[in-house]
């Protein structure tokens, strides 16, 4: 009889599938994430995909990967090195061994570690541990492919289509490992193959044969326990930062009773949003997919002349092709909300990786004074929020809202408690009907406060007018070429912009009170930076984390949260391009600056040796 595996109980744990693009990791990590929130476990995740669609097989540039960090606490990020690796070919291997801890389980199929696998790996030699100086790791090596062929000889399948369920096998054998039961992933599999049920079969009996080989081999490691979180309650499901992005703006446009248009063009890593909206035709979302990106944005500003509630998607690029469509919206004052899921630039650049780097572009990338509300998003569930907060702030403000996510939180998830939309706050178009003044109603009169034009939709009687991309005069709303008045319609461009400041909660500081470093970010690195302060404050240093959520413009409260810290870095993925748009706006402000540009997240690690030693220097 085998000797009873060992049981590790373990507060957080990293776990990374990696192999081809055709060998299922991208959906190996989902359903493990899945369970994995299903059993009560905090959850990130990073989907991390290689930059050319048809890699040569087995090649180092074709290494697909999923990484998911689980805990029984809250986790902020996907894990900077992993505890355990599935490796499904030698390339995985090389390319994932800087990022083994210590001690890591790597698990391999060894039918595809042979010497014509080795070398198109590029390795030497025979013994890609020796090579790689992985001498310190747990291996678990099975002939997966071997045993995977074997256990479905009865479903009739050719070699390929067998062969292609063996990242079944290997998250059977990682269930085991995790103590996962395998009846919620069986489920998972018979819907997603429900309309090839032999499929699907055959899917499942792979996964129990990996599950069946770990519990009967003992497979030489600790199995390990990760403790459910005692969670609020509601109902949780594990969503993406583009799906989020997606609900965000159907909640916003129920919100406001008002009708959802997306105009769009499929880009990378954008285009789940474009998808995901268009099955949402029971929900009366209409979105349609143009032949460019220019097509994209211009029917969803005439849908919002029309309106409707509208936004479309895009990502680096595509921002660039819409900007003259962004200043039309800019001069006609018409609600349209941008979506940027950023990518690395430039050009095409790295478009399956992660940048900061359209900041400027969002602030600034238009002809004349264009001035618009710009975003940005912190996690994949904050996506919801952003997305809902920038569709509120378009139509409420009657202006273009730029929203910045990127492909990091786009693609990564987390476990999402289902919100109560009685909890978000009221969407009040300044409908024409809201106009009070003496004077007879004109396109481009405003509201005295907040300097917004009222909105006359087509089809009301008595409020035919034109708008368009030539400036109007403030007072008639007739075409003007005076240069005094187009000096007062760029300042009350600017100044309606500068107004909505009234309107956004005020910037807010986590951590120490009175802490002695200042940790500023803004979009998709929160988690990183969150986790960096944490770890910071357990070592005994006071710090603290500022976020962004509103850059254009800023929190009221801005200068005086920054003025308050004797040392201030501002961390981003670019080269400065937040740090110097806030030295613009703050006077005074000179921050210490950490920047990498590297297409891959933060590492806390890294993060918290430079900022210890910005804070002891």
């Amino acid at each position: 009889m085998a000797e009873q595996t060992k049981i590790t109980t373990l507060e957080k744990v990293v776990i990374r599938f990696s192999g081809d693009s055709g060998d299922g990791m991208q959906l190996t990590g989902t359903i493990f994430s899945n369970l994995s929130a299903v059993f009560g476990n905090e959850i990130s995740t990073f989907p991390d995909f290689p930059a050319e669609i048809r890699a040569p097989q087995g090649s180092l540039s074709g290494v697909s990967g999923f990484q998911v960090h689980l805990g029984s606490r809250k986790v902020f990020t996907p894990g900077d090195k992993v505890d355990v690796l599935v490796a499904m070919n030698p390339a995985a291997l090389k390319v994932n061994k800087n990022n083994l801890k210590k001690n890591a389980i790597v698990i391999i199929d060894t039918d595809s570690f042979q010497k014509s696998d080795l070398d198109k790996a590029l390795f030497t030699t025979d013994n890609p541990f020796g090579e790689l100086g992985l001498n310190d790791v747990q291996v678990v090596a099975a002939p997966i492919s071997t045993m995977v062929k074997e256990g479905l000889a009865e479903f009739g399948l050719d070699n390929k289509s067998a062969v292609r369920c063996k990242n079944m096998f290997a998250l059977g054998l990682v269930c085991w490992l995790f103590e996962r039961p395998l009846e919620e992933a069986m489920n998972m599999l018979q819907n997603k193959f429900s309309k090839k049920p032999t499929i699907a079969k055959a899917n499942i009996k792979a996964l129990t044969d990996g599950y069946n080989y770990g519990h009967n081999i003992h497979a030489t490691v600790s199995t390990y326990r990760i403790e459910g979180t005692k969670a609020d309650p509601g109902f949780y499901t594990d969503v993406n930062g583009n799906k989020a992005t997606a609900y965000g703006l159907i909640a916003a446009a129920e919100k406001a009773g008002m009708k959802l248009f997306l105009g769009s063009y499929p880009i990378t890593p954008a285009t789940d949003i474009l998808q995901e909206l268009s099955a949402r035709k029971e929900l009366g979302v209409k979105a349609v997919q143009m032949e460019d990106e220019i097509a994209g944005i211009c029917t969803a500003i005439g849908a919002s002349f029309a309106g409707a509630m509208v936004a479309t998607s895009t990502s680096g690029p595509g921002l660039a092709l819409k900007s003259e469509a962004i200043g039309l919206a800019v001069i006609a004052e018409l609600p349209l909300v941008i979506i940027d899921v950023q990518r690395g630039g430039p050009s095409t650049g790295l478009p399956t990786k992660s940048e900061q780097t359209d900041l400027m572009q969002a602030l600034c990338g238009r002809n004349g004074e264009s001035p618009v509300v710009v975003m940005a998003a912190s996690t994949p569930t904050d996506c919801f929020d952003a997305a809902f907060w920038a569709s509120k702030i378009a139509v409420e403000h009657m202006t273009p809202v730029i929203l910045l996510t990127d492909s990091f939180i786009a693609n990564g998830s987390s476990a999402w408690r289902i919100p109560d939309m009685e909890d978000y706050p009221e969407i009040k178009p300044n409908y024409v009907s809201n106009y009070k003044g003496e004077a007879p109603w004109k396109p481009y009169r405003r509201d005295h406060e907040s300097l917004v034009r009222y909105w006359a939709v087509p089809g009301m009687e008595g409020f035919a007018h034109r708008i368009g991309g030539l400036e109007k005069d403030y007072d008639t709303s007739a075409i003007s070429t005076e240069p005094i008045n187009h000096q007062k319609m760029v300042e009350t461009r600017q100044e309606k912009i500068d107004k909505i400041a009234d309107y956004i909660p005020e910037l807010e500081v986590v951590g120490d009170t009175g802490a002695d470093l200042l940790i500023v970010g803004w979009g998709g690195t929160y988690g990183h930076l969150y986790e960096a302060m944490e770890t910071m404050q357990e070592e005994g240093k006071k710090v603290a984390l500022a976020h962004f959520k509103f850059i254009s413009p800023l929190p009221k409260n801005t200068g005086e949260v920054l003025k308050r810290y004797k040392k201030v870095v501002v961390a981003e993925q670019n080269k400065g391009q937040f740090a110097n748009y806030l030295r613009s706006k703050v006077s005074g402000f000179n921050p210490y600056k950490f920047n990498r540009v590297k297409g891959q997240p933060f590492v806390v690690a890294r993060l918290v040796e430079e900022f210890t030693k910005i804070l002891e220097a």
